[in-house]
């Protein structure tokens, strides 16, 4: 088992406070918005492990997830490489561990999650969706940047969550095109459950923590472990797969 005291000060682009048993965590770079990174060490690494931390937590009551600054997760951070990617069998390796520990780890969390999408999710926007409840800030847009817009295969997971939010064939031009949504179709579509003011977010977030706190242990344990099964059993089944078909393309010379 975890306490917050093994995992609050571990991670260096995830803030961490929790309060009468509800934990927030936001992602982050130097205090402003999170960038996405690959360097060992960098949040594609911490994010994982810390959904772990998380989840093996027994005091934490709900999560609340969110970012900081005016955007959730838009750019990419290559101030941890020391040089070109190698695209080597060692290297996609780690990241296809990494890749699932993302996913797996973040279903794992046995309470509720609230997710406050304080910005554009451009890069790994499948994750903060992946919330049981997602509030949107209005200035909001959700987006595949880093996929198939850049020459990737979309294999991480996000093709398997949009194409749950979304439906086939709507996802599917999503993840084709770059397509952005924003927080108000989100909404329409069932992606979001709430669009507020960004000054809002946070606290809505927190009296809808308040709220599900307040129920009874198992009663939110449970909950939250048949809300999501079918979502794990997806995952369980095509994600390594995905992800072994997105390395495979990047390592395959152009032409």
């Amino acid at each position: 088992m975890s306490t917050l005291k093994d995992y609050q000060e571990k991670f260096k682009y995830i803030r961490f406070r929790r309060e009468a048993g509800i934990l927030e965590m936001a992602i982050h770079k130097d205090g402003g918005p999170a960038q996405w990174g690959f360097g060992e060490g960098g949040i594609h690494e911490e994010l994982g492990e810390a959904f772990y931390q998380v989840g093996h937590d027994s005091a934490n009551q709900v999560v609340i997830f969110t970012g900081s600054g005016d955007k959730f997760l838009q750019d990419f951070d290559f101030s941890g490489m020391t040089g070109p990617i190698s695209l080597t069998p060692a290297f996609w390796n780690r990241i296809y561990k990494e890749g699932k520990d993302l996913i797996h780890n973040l279903l794992e969390i046995e309470v509720p999650v609230i997710g406050a999408v304080n910005g554009n999710a451009f890069i790994h926007s499948e994750l903060i969706v992946l919330s049981d409840i997602v509030l949107a800030a209005e200035h909001t847009r959700f987006a595949d940047k880093a996929h198939f817009p850049l020459g990737a295969v979309p294999g991480d997971g996000v093709q398997i969550t949009w194409s749950m939010l979304l439906g086939p064939n709507r996802s599917r031009y999503f993840l084709l095109t770059g397509e952005e949504i924003d927080a108000t179709a989100a909404q329409r579509l069932g992606v979001v459950a709430e669009v507020l003011p960004v000054a809002g977010l946070n606290a809505r977030a927190w009296a809808l923590a308040r709220e599900i706190a307040a129920k009874p242990d198992l009663v939110r344990r449970y909950t939250r472990a048949a809300i999501t099964l079918d979502i794990k059993r997806r995952m369980s089944n095509e994600l390594g797969y995905s992800l072994m078909l997105e390395g495979l393309a990047m390592m395959t010379p152009a032409g």
